[in-house]
């Protein structure tokens, strides 16, 4: 069986099970829609199966495939149990107090539809081969996310933040789109492993310096990375806490997977015992414009995040700081081993950091307020910091995993988050990187005051009288997802040797050698562009 087609068989399974899921999803039998949520369960877990039996691939990082995959599969689930009820609740409520179904009035079908198809983008952007692959995955990736954030909520808020989000996400489409123009005008091939080659060879010319630091900032937007954060706070505040949910993991998992192939087209410059071994790791141009992000997105994310009294608008400056602890290791690169390798550590983080932050959006998913007497809005979410006071004590069950996620999320010792920032310190301190490591730390203690405050309100604080307005979201699938997240920050600290050999595997780097020189043909005018990709056989970097 042909290879290309092996490694895309979770591809075709997420696509068939979006199929199934539009059809049914359309049923006028309300048991029938109801079993959407089954389909969709049993698509992210056959496709997770069949990702971990992918076949390495010709790449730079020919083991990258099972691992992406299996992970966005697995959280995928996750945000699956936390998304049901998003949408068409009120639909469904008329439908069974006897108005007639209506397929037009119904999203059910389309919203699963399209969280299907953002995931499926995810993983295909593990598997891209070349520019134009990688292209159109993430805006797969991306095109669904912004209807699904219109669609989360029935109020202006919503509809509001997806104007923002699709606009800004066109300007960050152009910037990659242009730089991965500029990568092929400097290179003469859209091959990542033709880029590689022509690197080795020949070096990396000014136009595709310029194109690659254009695709790096066009990607910073995937990953919400300063300054192509913007639109992060207002959308993650006006979109239903599951969607928010899913955009902090589904688009940074893409981004950061794509800035991977990218920058390995570049190389590290490391040696075999993981440290630098000719003065920086990446090229000069490279390396300061990753640095320059790294530091003021975990700084700014940080800061902003001290001030603000919506517990989304947090979680949303959170991410953004996440999204710079984890530039150290896109910084560092591939290592000898796990310690020292970059790259396995921002594997192993995406895991550690979608486990985590589901439980927190799930609590938040989990209460609501009722709408004003005779008006058609959905029930507001909880989302003020004084929703989750005295939460330990009125809802132990919320509120234990609120406390758990939050100081996981610090990365308090001994925690899931503790062991997932860990190998960010030894593999920036590895590369050399001793100042950025040192910022990285400040900012980590920077962070400890909104996650201490989002762990304490819960378990120290009285319930307020504003509390009374609350009530239970009555899908269960909901406490269940902050549970299992819970539980998973829980047990993956001691299950954690597994998934960080599996991310160490996944990370490993081939390295494209200088093409040998070729004979002049008198049959071909000199100069002529060849797709450099078959024209050296690389070495593993290890």
């Amino acid at each position: 069986m042909n290879s290309t087609f092996l490694t895309l068989l979770p591809e075709a399974a997420m696509f068939a099970g979006t199929c199934l899921t539009m059809i049914v999803g359309l049923s006028r039998d309300p048991h029938v829609r109801n079993q959407t949520w089954l389909i969709v369960l049993a698509t992210l877990v056959l496709a997770g199966l069949l990702a971990s039996n992918s076949p390495p691939t010709d790449s730079i990082f020919p083991n990258l495939m099972p691992f992406s995959k299996g992970l966005i599969a697995f959280v995928g689930v996750l945000l699956m149990l936390l998304a049901a009820g998003t949408v068409d609740r009120s639909e469904e409520a008329s439908i069974a107090a006897g108005r007639p179904f209506d397929a037009l009035r119904t999203n059910r079908a389309e919203f699963w539809a399209l969280f299907l198809f953002s995931l499926t983008g995810a993983m295909l952007c593990a598997g891209a081969p070349n520019l134009i692959w990688l292209f159109l995955a993430l805006e797969l990736v991306s095109l669904p996310t912004y209807v699904m954030v219109v669609m989360s909520t029935r109020g202006t808020a919503s509809q509001e933040a997806g104007v923002k989000y699709f606009f800004l996400g066109a300007l960050g489409a152009a910037f990659f789109l242009y730089g991965f123009a500029l990568l092929y005008g400097g290179t003469g091939t859209t091959s990542l492993a033709g880029i590689a080659s022509h690197f080795a060879t020949h070096g990396i010319n000014d136009i595709a310096a310029c194109g690659m630091v254009l695709s790096i900032v066009g990607v910073a937007f995937k990953i919400a990375a300063v300054p192509m954060h913007f639109y992060t706070a207002d959308v993650y505040q006006g979109a239903a806490s599951p969607i928010s949910a899913f955009l902090a993991f589904t688009p940074k998992t893409a981004g950061f997977i794509t800035l991977l192939l990218l920058v390995g087209t570049m190389g590290w410059n490391h040696s075999l015992d993981g440290s630098s071994a000719a003065g920086h790791a990446l090229p000069e141009f490279a390396r300061i414009t990753l640095w320059v992000l790294a530091v003021l997105t975990m700084t700014v994310g940080n800061v902003l995040a001290l001030v603000q009294h919506s517990v989304k608008r947090i979680l949303a400056y959170s991410s953004i700081a996440h999204s710079g602890y984890m530039l150290v290791g896109l910084i560092a690169g591939p290592g000898a081993d796990f310690t020292s390798s970059g790259v396995s550590a921002i594997l192993f983080y995406l895991l550690c950091y979608g486990v985590m932050n589901v439980g927190v959006f799930a609590v938040l998913a989990c209460l609501e307020r009722a709408p004003a007497p005779g008006s058609d809005a959905d029930p507001a979410e909880a989302d003020h910091i004084d929703d989750i006071k005295g939460l330990c004590r009125t809802r132990p069950i919320l509120g234990w995993c609120m406390v758990i996620c939050s100081l996981s999320l610090l990365g308090l010792p001994f925690t899931l988050g503790f062991w997932g920032k860990v190998p960010l310190f030894t593999a920036g301190i590895a590369a050399g990187e001793i100042t950025l490591v040192i910022i990285l730390g400040l900012n980590s203690a920077i962070a400890a005051l909104y996650y201490l405050r989002l762990a304490a309100l819960p378990l120290l604080e009285a319930a307020p009288e504003s509390s009374s307005t609350l009530r239970d979201n009555p899908f269960w699938s909901r406490r269940l997802a902050a549970m299992l997240s819970a539980g998973g920050v829980i047990v993956l600290v001691f299950l954690a040797n597994g998934p960080m050999q599996s991310s160490h595997q996944a990370a490993r780097y081939v390295r494209a050698t200088p093409a040998p020189a070729a004979t002049p043909d008198p049959s071909h005018p000199v100069g002529t562009h060849a797709d450099a990709a078959h024209a050296v056989q690389p070495t593993d970097a290890h």
